[in-house]
């Protein structure tokens, strides 16, 4: 009989809940699988928590070419290691892990040998690759796993793998000078974490959202000034400020990203780390008289995902969560397409419900 541990309760089961779609665009529904022993390179982790992310949407839709039914989406998992498979070392049955966006690499291409695994041809995706996190049993190769540091819950670091890594690497690599103007375009799932990021590291931060209702909030986060975008064009009013070393932009459209980059000043750079299907029209001229540079951040490495996760324990920043029974994960993907969640939605697989 397989141990299926637990950092809330032990208990000992052959067999584990998952939720999964078995149909395009089916429901998800609970299917009971059973929990065999990882093969080699791989773990099998006892999933404590699971977020809900704006990218499971798609998982979770089951629409793709070639799909393999059942489909279990979820790619932001925190849990127990319960199982380690042969060949595996420097990890512990009962160990505090988590695994992301981020979940696994060939480890012998050019990107790989360069550190940059998170762009390896081959790189695999929890939920999309294998079965994800959205069950209480997850099997994943020990390369994608991250280490959960002492100070920091099992359901606060769940984000972390996704939302908290992207946001943090995409403030912290943009090379900005110390002190430096930071405005965050949208604060919901990701960019309440990159308010809380761009203030800890240091940077005048700037928020930027519709409505005056979240502006204590945005305060709250560490913003220093709260730009509401339906009173006022962001880009002039961030010229007003002075213009922006860095703009973060966490909205899931690039509608924005043309007027955004008027509030940029000299040498600024904007970021994309939330998109759509659209297209982006640059002003050439306004990006080559300003020194003005557009990029876009995608996700980190297990090593990069600690580091967010250890900067969070130092500083405090914490995403903000509403919890449901992992039980209701249809239901949260309901609410995630109607845009109903301002923040972060996390499966816990401690609350009974259904």
């Amino acid at each position: 009989m397989d141990i299926v541990v637990s950092e809330r309760e032990g208990t000992m089961s052959d067999s584990a809940m998952t939720m999964a779609v078995t149909e395009p665009r089916g429901p998800l529904h609970p299917v009971v699988v059973e929990t065999v022993p990882p093969p080699a390179g791989w773990v099998r982790v006892s999933v404590v928590a699971s977020g809900v992310c704006n990218a499971d949407i798609g998982t979770a839709a089951a629409t793709g070419e070639g799909t393999v039914f059942p489909v279990t989406p979820g790619h932001e998992v925190a849990g127990v290691i319960a199982e380690i498979g042969d060949r595996v070392e420097g990890w512990a049955v009962g160990d505090r892990v988590a695994v992301g966006w981020f979940g696994g690499s060939c480890g012998h291409c050019a990107y790989c040998r360069a550190g940059d695994v998170v762009h390896c041809a081959e790189r695999k995706i929890p939920g999309l690759s294998y079965p994800g996190g959205w069950a209480q049993s997850i099997t994943v190769p020990a390369d994608a796993l991250v280490r959960i540091p002492d100070g920091l819950d099992l359901v606060d670091a769940a984000p972390f793998g996704c939302a908290g890594v992207t946001t943090f690497n995409a403030i912290r690599k943009a090379g900005i000078r110390a002190g430096g103007r930071v405005a965050v375009f949208g604060i919901g799932g990701l960019g309440h974490l990159a308010v809380q990021f761009a203030a800890k590291l240091g940077h005048e931060t700037i928020a930027i959202a519709r409505g005056g209702d979240r502006e204590q909030l945005a305060h709250d986060l560490g913003a220093h000034h709260y730009i509401d975008s339906n009173a006022q064009a962001p880009g002039p009013a961030l010229k007003e400020l002075g213009g922006a070393d860095l703009i973060v932009c966490t909205a899931s459209s690039t509608a924005p990203v043309d007027e955004l980059l008027a509030g940029l000043g000299v040498h600024g750079q904007l970021t994309l780390v939330g998109v759509d299907a659209g297209s982006v029209t640059v002003p050439a001229a306004r990006i080559v008289m300003n020194g003005h540079t557009l990029t876009g951040h995608l996700t980190g490495s297990p090593r990069e995902t600690e580091e967010a996760m250890a900067f969070a324990v130092t500083t405090g920043v914490r995403p903000l969560i509403e919890r449901m029974p992992l039980a209701k994960a249809d239901e949260a993907v309901t609410q995630l397409r109607s845009g109903a969640p301002r923040f972060r939605i996390v499966l816990d697989t401690a609350i009974s419900g259904g």
